[in-house]
């Protein structure tokens, strides 16, 4: 088995392509990989980027406020989610509990609502894009029972082809796209929401400032 498997490795690694700079001898064996092709850039829709995020994150089971500060984020928090334990990973949260970024993630399966804030929103699917930056531990989008995410407006791109194309995307060592909360149609063709990760996904208009 050991033989078989570095046989295919050896011949994945040789099947890479790689181009020779100009000054450099084969013998040398220092190497530059080609170049990755130009994605192309397509057209998006016109019209508010705001109101299609809200459109396509409804249409995938998410939910959409909007307010004004920090200060309104408290009283709303306790009014949507009631004697349930909050924890968050961002400091605009002030009446949760701050994340603990050494906590063991498997710790995490008793947190109700976990509350995070996006670095980007995408207006054509209308998914938030997190990165380990975002989550501090990133079995907080996971296991709590409820995610809540803020999304500043001026955050939101238009379509996923801006995203690839952000700095960001290629400087994270994790990253994730997350549109709508978990949903499964396997059972009899009947969509369940929350058979496999968070039971709700709320996204909260708030800016940074």
């Amino acid at each position: 088995m050991n033989t078989s498997r570095e046989e295919f490795l050896v011949r994945v690694r040789a099947a890479q392509r790689v181009a020779l700079r100009d000054d450099e001898h084969p013998a040398q064996g220092a190497r530059e990989r080609f170049p990755l092709p130009d994605l192309p850039l397509f057209e998006t829709p016109a019209g508010d980027r705001c109101e299609r995020f809200g459109n396509h994150l409804a249409a995938m089971g998410g939910k959409l406020a909007t307010l004004d500060n920090a200060h309104a984020l408290t009283t709303w928090l306790a009014e949507r989610f009631p004697g349930l334990t909050l924890v968050t990973a961002t400091p605009e949260a002030a009446s949760a509990r701050p994340l603990d970024v050494l906590r063991s993630p498997a710790s995490l399966h008793d947190v109700d609502v976990g509350i995070v804030r996006a670095r980007f929103g995408v207006a054509e699917t209308g998914s938030v894009w997190l990165s380990e930056q975002e989550y501090g531990v990133n079995a907080l989008g996971y296991l709590v029972q409820h995610l809540v995410v803020l999304l500043d407006p001026r955050d939101i791109v238009d379509g996923l082809q801006d995203v690839y194309r952000l700095p960001d995307f290629a400087a994270a060592r994790y990253a994730v796209l997350v549109t709508g909360p978990s949903a499964t149609a396997d059972i009899e063709g009947v969509l369940i929401q929350g058979a496999q990760g968070v039971r709700s996904l709320t996204v909260v208009m708030l800016a940074r400032d």
